[in-house]
C-alpha cells in the first residue's frame, strides 16, 4: 500500500495530478479540496494517497490531509459507495459538513451530491451515523463569487466535474452560475469548481 508521497508537481488539471518523486512519475487522482491547496507545478508537496487496485487499472488518490483522506476510506465501506462517489463527496464537502448532513437526516441534501440518489443517501445516514463524530458548529456552506471566467477555464472546470461524475447539462449550468457571482475575485480553476460544488449543495 502507498500511503504517502512527497514529490514535485509536474502536472495538475482538476483532478488529475503528476507528481514527480525521485524520478518516479505518479499519476494521481485529488479532490477539489486538495486541489485548491495545491502550489504552483515545480513546487514540493506532500500528500496522503490511497491505492485501489482492480484487474485493469492501479489507481491512486491523493489528499492533502489524513482526515480527508480517512472518510474517502469510510465511505468505500458503505455499499454502493465506489471510488468515484466517494472523490465527489470529497470534493464537494468538508468532512464536517458531510458528518452533519448525516446526523441531521438530511436525505435531500446528499442527494444533491454527484451520483447520489434517495436510496444512496438514506444508506449513507445509516451506514455513517455511527462512523461519524457529531460536528461541534454548523459549518459554513455559504460560496464565495467569481468574476467571469475564460472560456479556457470554463472548458478545463467543465472537464473536472465531468470526471466527478456529474452530467454535461449539468455542469455547464454549475459553472456559468458560479461565473454569474462576481465579486471581483478572479478564481483558479479548482476554485471555480470548487464553488460550483459548494453552489450545487444549496
Amino acid at each position: 500500500m502507498i500511503g504517502r508521497l512527497r514529490g514535485i508537481i509536474i502536472q495538475k488539471q482538476a483532478p488529475d495530478l503528476l507528481l514527480d518523486v525521485s524520478g518516479v512519475g505518479y499519476e494521481l487522482l485529488a479532490s477539489m479540496t486538495t486541489f485548491i491547496d495545491l502550489p504552483e507545478i515545480d513546487n514540493e508537496v506532500t500528500l496522503f494517497t490511497h491505492l485501489i487496485v482492480r484487474e485493469d487499472a492501479h489507481t491512486l488518490y491523493a489528499f492533502s490531509s489524513e482526515n480527508e483522506r480517512a472518510l474517502f476510506r469510510t465511505l468505500l465501506k458503505v455499499n454502493g459507495v465506489g471510488p468515484k462517489m466517494a472523490l465527489a463527496i470529497v470534493s464537494s464537502m468538508t468532512a464536517d459538513e458531510f458528518a452533519l448532513l448525516v446526523h441531521s437526516d438530511d436525505v435531500t441534501g446528499l442527494t444533491r451530491l454527484p451520483g447520489v440518489g434517495k436510496k444512496t443517501a438514506e444508506r449513507l445516514i445509516i451506514e455513517m451515523r455511527d462512523r461519524l463524530p457529531k460536528p461541534s458548529d454548523n459549518p459554513e456552506m455559504a460560496v464565495s463569487g467569481s468574476v467571469p471566467i475564460p472560456r479556457n477555464l470554463e472548458d478545463e472546470a467543465l472537464e473536472a466535474l465531468l470526471a466527478l461524475g456529474y452530467k454535461p447539462a449539468q455542469a455547464s449550468k454549475m459553472v456559468t452560475a458560479c461565473a454569474k457571482q462576481s465579486h471581483g475575485e478572479t478564481l483558479s480553476v479548482e476554485q471555480i469548481v470548487r464553488s460550483a460544488l459548494k453552489a450545487s449543495l444549496k
